[in-house]
C-alpha cells in the first residue's frame, strides 16, 4: 500500500510542480504575505476534490463532454491573457510587492478559483489521467493512489507558498518584484496562448 500511496504522490507532484498559472498566483502571495493560508488551503483541497472525482470516475464524464473542455479552453485563455498583461503592466511599474495595494480576501479567493478552474488542463491532467491512472490499481488500492497524490499536493502548495512567505523578506525588492511580475506575466500569456492553439 506503501509504494501506491508513494507512487500516487510522485505522479501529482509531476504534474503540479511544474510552473503554471496557480503555481504563479501561490508563488506571487507568498512573497506578498497576503491570505497565503487561504490561497494554499483553496489550492489543496481544489486539488484533492479533483483527484477523487477523477478517482471516483468522473474523468469518463469530463471525456464525453468536450464542449464544456472547449468552454473552458475559451474562457482560460481570456482569463489567463488579462492577468498576463496586468502583470507585465505591473513589471513596468516597479515597486515592492508588500508595497503594493492589499487585495480583499474575496478577490484573493476568485482569483484562486478562476486560475484553477478555469484551466481545462486541470481536468485533463487531474481529473482525466490523475484517475485514470488510480483506477488501474483495482477498486480499493485506488483511493490509496488518489490520497497520495492529495498528499503531493498538499506538500506542494505548503512548500510553494510558505516558502515565499519566508522568503519575502529578502525577495521583496522592487527589483526582484519586477522580475517575478514579468516571469509570471510571460507564463501566463505563454500558457494562454497554449489554450487558444489547443
Amino acid at each position: 500500500m506503501w509504494s501506491i500511496s508513494a507512487t500516487g504522490m510522485v505522479t501529482g507532484l509531476g504534474l503540479i510542480v511544474a510552473i503554471g498559472a496557480q503555481n504563479a498566483f501561490v508563488l506571487r502571495q507568498g512573497l506578498r504575505r497576503e491570505h497565503i493560508g487561504t490561497v494554499t488551503a483553496l489550492c489543496i483541497i481544489s486539488d484533492a476534490l479533483l483527484i477523487f472525482g477523477g478517482t471516483a470516475g468522473i474523468g469518463a464524464l469530463v471525456s464525453r463532454f468536450p464542449a464544456a473542455l472547449e468552454i473552458l479552453r475559451w474562457g482560460g485563455a481570456a482569463y489567463l491573457t488579462w492577468w498576463g498583461i496586468r502583470s507585465l503592466v505591473s513589471a513596468l511599474r516597479p515597486s515592492a510587492l508588500t508595497a503594493q495595494a492589499p487585495r480583499s480576501k474575496g478577490t484573493v479567493i476568485l482569483t484562486t478559483l478562476a486560475l484553477t478552474f478555469l484551466n481545462p488542463h486541470v481536468y485533463l491532467d487531474t481529473v482525466v489521467l490523475l484517475g485514470s491512472l488510480a483506477n488501474q490499481y483495482g477498486p480499493d488500492a485506488r483511493w490509496t493512489f488518489a490520497a497520495g497524490a492529495a498528499v503531493g499536493s498538499l506538500f506542494w502548495f505548503t512548500a510553494l507558498g510558505y516558502g515565499a512567505r519566508s522568503l519575502s523578506g529578502v525577495l521583496n525588492r522592487p527589483r526582484t518584484c519586477q522580475v517575478v511580475d514579468l516571469l509570471i506575466g510571460i507564463v501566463m500569456l505563454v500558457l494562454a496562448a497554449r489554450l487558444v492553439l489547443g
